[in-house]
């Protein structure tokens, strides 16, 4: 280990700015966020700080920053990589089934080897599962989703998602367009199970900390979800088995998704503690980060290419749980249309 690197406070934002420790910026354009929770990681591995960041994701704190500073990030399965922090009382059961360790970095290949270093027995998480990277190889088929309930899509990404999907057509994949998993179920429950830990455990450190970033966002995900009684989240444990029986219905017929990370390009830093509505827009956009965790489910963010304005683009990868095998194949397919990535110094 380099060192450690920054984030928000309590990880609850999806950019990099804190009382602490100040404010992360992103490499490639400093008007654009790094991403959060792990923006740290991601900027300093973007910049060749580092050749591999570690992250955690809980609602992409991993894919986020990986897609903001133009790098890869793999979320995986829970289970996959174990989950221990030895000087904190263990997560309740919402951050236990939903939280991950994994890797930033600017290849696949590294991507790959940090995931099987991080996966090595440690049973003192009893989440960890042994099992093998290399599993059957199902169908070459994978879903594109240009169209999710609930999700705006900026016409950038959808184009985006066009030129990707058609690159991997060209390696012998099967493309097809079903009908999108219900994301925005997942999400409402994810964020049951995610604030409720918050109330038990962060609600009041939070207002001792009193970073004014955190108070604000803080306040909006309450407002977003008020109520997350007991009844209320035993009925989002509930629900997981179901959905979770649906999204492998689906998976049994397109074993991946090709989707957006998010339906808006990086976002301008700091763009949600503007407003209310500045919140829900960023908030919204984020849906098909927010639902996989629910499920415990592996993604992969893959950066592509980059706009005029220097802000980086990419897509994302999901796929049944503990099949990070099929979402490392997928990218060194895809890494063969794209220049490798090169670290970058910041022009500011």
């Amino acid at each position: 280990m380099l060192g450690k690197t920054n984030t928000p406070a309590f990880s609850i934002h999806w950019f990099t700015r804190n009382s602490l420790h100040g404010h992360t910026l992103n490499p490639h354009n400093k008007n654009i966020t790094p991403g959060g929770s792990s923006g740290g990681a991601a900027a300093a591995t973007a910049a060749g700080m580092g050749a591999i960041g570690h992250g955690t994701d809980i609602a992409g704190s991993i894919r986020y920053p990986a897609y903001a500073c133009g790098i890869h990030g793999l979320r995986p399965s829970i289970g996959r990589v174990p989950m221990i922090n030895y000087t904190t009382p263990d997560r309740h059961i919402g951050g236990q089934i939903m939280a991950v360790s994994g890797p930033l970095a600017r290849s696949i290949k590294d991507l790959e080897l940090a995931l099987k270093v991080m996966s090595r027995e440690n049973y003192d998480d009893p989440w960890w599962t042994p099992l093998p990277f290399s599993l059957p190889m199902p169908k070459k088929k994978i879903a594109l989703l240009k169209k999710i309930e609930g999700l705006k899509i900026d016409p950038i990404i959808s184009a985006e998602l066009d030129i990707v999907a058609k690159r991997l057509e060209d390696s012998g994949w099967v493309i097809e367009e079903p009908k999108a998993p219900n994301f925005q179920e997942a999400a409402k429950f994810q964020a049951t199970l995610w604030l409720g830990e918050f109330r038990r455990t962060g609600g009041e450190a939070i207002t001792k900390e009193n970073d004014p970033d955190s108070n604000f966002i803080y306040s909006q995900m309450s407002r977003r979800c008020p109520d997350t009684s007991l009844e209320k989240f035993m009925d989002s444990l509930q629900q997981r088995a179901r959905m979770s029986r649906e999204w492998n219905k689906f998976f049994d017929q397109h074993p991946i998704i090709l989707c957006p990370i998010t339906g808006d390009i990086p976002f301008p830093d700091l763009k949600d503690l503007e407003s209310e509505e500045s919140f829900d827009l960023v908030f919204d956009s984020m849906l098909p980060q927010i639902a996989p965790p629910y499920m415990g489910l592996p993604g992969l963010s893959f950066a592509t290419s980059q706009t005029d304005q220097k802000i980086p683009l990419g897509v994302q990868f999901i796929s049944r749980k503990f099949r990070e095998d099929l979402l490392l194949n997928v990218g060194y397919d895809l890494e063969n249309y794209y220049p490798k990535i090169e670290p970058v110094l910041p022009a500011f």
